[in-house]
């Protein structure tokens, strides 16, 4: 999701709480505190030898002790507008760094309003090879999808 969409979301549901929840339909406990804004920035080069680069904004999301904090709509825009000197363009994509049994970036699949609130929903990020046919990988077939780190483990 783009930055400039996610702002409208907010904006449209100024006084709702907001919520993450996962493709699993877990959810970022509700007293989530947004403590980052960010501007982020990666250059690197690929396998291959092309030299990319990719741009963000990320959102931190941190769990307090503060059981009964809630964060509506308009204090995470106003959060948001905070960073508008860092942030170069609207039209990047949003990410949501958490950390639950390690540290992991989500994207923003999409919003939707349930239950009294403002939910987005987070996507799972993945790692590709960005040079295929530098490496003689068929570019036709998508890897089989991974079990991922907590599987079976209870801790995410």
């Amino acid at each position: 999701m783009k930055l400039s969409a996610f702002k409208q979301h907010l904006l449209e549901n100024a006084e709702k709480p907001v919520g993450f929840v996962f493709d699993d339909g877990d959810s970022i406990p509700g007293h989530f505190h947004v403590t980052e804004v960010g501007h982020i920035t990666k250059n690197f080069i690929d396998c291959g030898g092309t030299v990319r680069s990719a741009s963000t904004v990320q959102l931190q999301v941190w769990l307090g002790t503060d059981e009964h904090h809630r964060l509506v709509a308009a204090r995470l825009a106003k959060i948001i507008d905070l960073a508008k000197p860092l942030i170069p363009l609207d039209d990047l994509d949003v990410e949501v760094e958490y950390e639950g049994c390690v540290i992991s970036q989500f994207t923003l699949a999409e919003a939707r309003t349930a239950e009294g609130r403002i939910v987005f929903r987070l996507g799972d990020k993945h790692t590709d090879c960005l040079a295929k046919e530098a490496c003689g990988i068929e570019a036709a077939g998508a890897p089989a999808a991974s079990s991922g780190c907590c599987s079976g483990s209870g801790c995410c």
